[in-house]
């Protein structure tokens, strides 16, 4: 009985001491108290992507004793908008947002900026050019250049002649610039495939599913089709192998996220133009260290894509661990 009651004695002792010490993030040192919150948001936290994104910020800052609190845009300008105004309402330190629509993300920009609070942009820029001047820095890839590397697989994939579809994301910036890289290829390029339609796919393998189910319909003849990112290229797939077609119609992804490596690998896509974004968060939360500091920052920074075709991932030893 004695020994019992020293070991509960013991145990209160301990809830104790846990309940009065400072409080740490999950991922921080535990010697390292927590010093603010930072709010993220972006476009659609359920894409491999930006999730892999939140991670590495959540690690990032956490070794300098911030915490991220991550939201999902759902895709939704009215969501995010209203999540910011909650960053805002909270008074967090910083805000990094990955604007779902490039336009309507302006105001809370300005809003943010009047709260005195910095934000911080990464992978999509806002297209708003005066809320674009309040944004303290923007990272992501370059994705006109990666635009242009999907349109010399495509042609590398088919040839230069033929009927081709892009499935596209309009409301974003960065996909915008992607697509105008793989037209200006081409038409630089002398290159005589035609872009017969394009289409929305929401960035989603359902919504480009039902997309390119449409465009087979329409267009049975297409020889290729370019998909803004790999959930977009993985969804028309899908609705290639449905309609027969997988060895008739080449697909081009961009990402080249752990999906977009194996289905590279088991030639289900010719090319997925690779991105970085351990370094788009890695960036993104420097960035923001910097400016605590009151050191110069980069106002926008791009990172260069690569192709990412079926050599690449023969040899690429992150597809065989599934890693970005």
């Amino acid at each position: 009985m004695k020994t019992l009651g020293r070991m509960l004695a013991l145990i209160m002792v301990a809830s104790l001491v846990m309940s009065c010490s400072p409080k740490t993030s999950v991922n921080s040192s535990p010697d390292i108290a927590i010093k603010g919150r930072i709010g993220m948001t972006c476009m659609d936290l359920t894409n491999p992507f930006f999730k892999l994104i939140s991670d590495v910020m959540t690690e990032e800052a956490a070794k300098y004793g911030y915490e991220v609190i991550s939201t999902d845009g759902n895709n939704d300008p009215a969501v995010q908008n209203n999540q910011i105004n909650e960053f805002i309402a909270q008074k967090y330190d910083a805000i990094f947002l990955n604007p779902a629509d490039a336009n309507a993300a302006g105001d809370a920009v300005k809003r943010a900026h009047e709260a005195g609070i910095p934000l911080f942009t990464f992978d999509a820029q806002i297209a708003d050019e005066a809320a674009k001047d309040l944004v303290i820095s923007h990272i992501g890839s370059d994705n006109y250049q990666g635009g242009r590397i999907a349109a010399e697989s495509m042609v590398a994939a088919v040839g230069n002649d033929g009927d081709i579809a892009i499935v596209a994301h309009p409301d974003a910036v960065s996909c915008i610039l992607r697509v105008k890289g793989f037209k200006d290829y081409l038409e630089e390029n002398g290159s005589n495939l035609n872009i017969v339609t394009e289409l929305p796919g929401g960035a989603n393998r359902d919504h480009s599913y039902n997309t390119a189910t449409d465009i087979l319909q329409a267009h049975p003849d297409i020889i290729g089709v370019f998909a803004i990112n790999d959930p977009s290229a993985l969804g028309c797939y899908a609705a290639i192998v449905k309609a027969g077609k997988e060895k008739d119609i080449a697909i081009i992804g961009f990402d080249a996220s752990p999906a977009g490596k194996r289905a590279v690998f088991e030639k289900k896509l010719f090319d997925t133009p690779q991105q970085f974004p351990r370094r788009m968060a890695i960036g993104t939360v420097k960035a923001f260290m910097a400016y605590l500091e009151g050191e110069k920052i980069d106002k926008v920074t791009f990172i260069p894509c690569e192709p990412y075709r079926y050599e690449t991932a023969e040899a690429d030893e992150a597809r065989v661990k599934d890693q970005w």
